[in-house]
């Protein structure tokens, strides 16, 4: 990371610090940015790499110019059952009937959750544009999950973040997918993992590098991924 910057929010976080000293440790700078939504004073000949929440990850790469790569949302709605194990469609927020309750909803501007019934998602919804495209799936137990961050389809690292399960049978299924899935992922993004007794391992969600928390994931084992997730124009 000789001659690279790595920008960070000012707040001290256990994850981004951990990130931090790994990027410093391999020659890097590192600068904690408050006002993100000002241009920092950096060296323009340097490489950027930004790690931090959204908003200000999206806001301070806009003000650079740097590009953030990411998986699409909707890029889980095109795997095979084989890979997800539940059923996952895309469509507005119009088209939720009553008849689909309870169910999992993953939005752009309000909170994914379970809903349980319909009156809760029209109150969550009230004033958002009814043709909003949203993440439905049906609901799916699990007992165990895991994160791995991913970069040119190899694993850089992966570790159990809650409950309890075998992570060399998880790095079975993560190799399977990775050698045989057929959506067009990026170069580097993270992917969560879930387990349960019936239906075995699934892929829960996708992730950018730039953005998501470690989860016991080794610092010095990811930060290439995360390096690899801004583009420098």
């Amino acid at each position: 990371m000789v001659n690279e910057i790595l920008l960070i929010p000012d707040k001290s976080d256990i994850e981004r610090d951990s990130i931090a000293d790994s990027w410093k440790n391999n020659g890097g700078e590192v600068i904690r940015i408050g006002k993100f939504w000002e241009r920092p004073d950096v060296d323009s000949e340097k490489r950027l790499t930004i790690y931090g929440i959204n908003t200000f990850s999206l806001v301070l790469a806009q003000v650079l110019g740097l590009e953030l790569i990411e998986p699409k949302d909707e890029l889980i709605s095109e795997l095979d059952f084989n890979w997800i194990k539940r059923k996952i469609e895309i469509v507005t927020i119009q088209e939720i009937k009553n008849s689909l309750f309870p169910i999992f909803i993953k939005p752009k501007t309000f909170k994914s959750s379970v809903y349980n019934d319909f009156d809760s998602f029209t109150k969550e919804t009230k004033g958002i544009e009814q043709n909003e495209q949203i993440i439905t799936s049906n609901i799916i137990k699990i007992e165990s999950e895991i994160r791995a961050f991913i970069l040119d389809n190899k694993i850089l690292d992966m570790a159990i973040y809650e409950g309890n399960s075998n992570l060399e049978s998880a790095r079975e299924f993560l190799t399977d997918f990775l050698q045989n899935h057929s959506i067009d992922l990026p170069e580097s993004y993270v992917i969560d993992l879930g387990f349960n007794r019936t239906d075995k391992w699934f892929v829960i969600e996708f992730n950018s590098s730039w953005g998501a928390g470690l989860n016991s994931c080794d610092p010095n084992k990811v930060i290439n991924g995360i390096r690899a997730a801004t583009i420098n124009k």
